[in-house]
């Protein structure tokens, strides 16, 4: 019998997938603070899978994580969207592709 380890969070149907296949998996459920923990390294591991394929599936993840933060830290992403809409009002957005090269100032370093 072969036996790979992971510690690893996974979505919710992931265990039924496994059995569907004809194996079998250990489970455990996290604690509220390993949870935000682990989900903030799923959050590194799905920006990274995004930035190495540069795939709309990657970019779904990322976000679908996104989401799962903002609940277990009591919000919503609704209110990440307003937030993110407040800024885009007073600081813009990216759209334009702007670099900034250079901030020149009359002050002493």
């Amino acid at each position: 019998m072969r036996k790979i380890k992971y510690h690893k969070l996974v979505r919710d149907l992931i265990p039924e997938i496994i059995a569907s296949s004809g194996k079998t998996c250990t489970t455990a459920i996290l604690s509220d603070a390993d949870y935000l923990t682990m989900l903030d390294a799923k959050l590194n591991e799905e920006l990274a899978e995004y930035q190495e394929s540069k795939s709309m599936e990657e970019l779904a993840d990322l976000l679908e994580v996104m989401r799962a933060v903002a609940k277990a830290r009591g919000s919503s992403m609704e209110e990440v969207e307003q937030i993110r809409r407040e800024k885009a009002i007073k600081r813009g957005g990216f759209d334009k592709k702007l670099l900034l090269t250079e901030v020149q100032s009359e002050e002493k370093p």
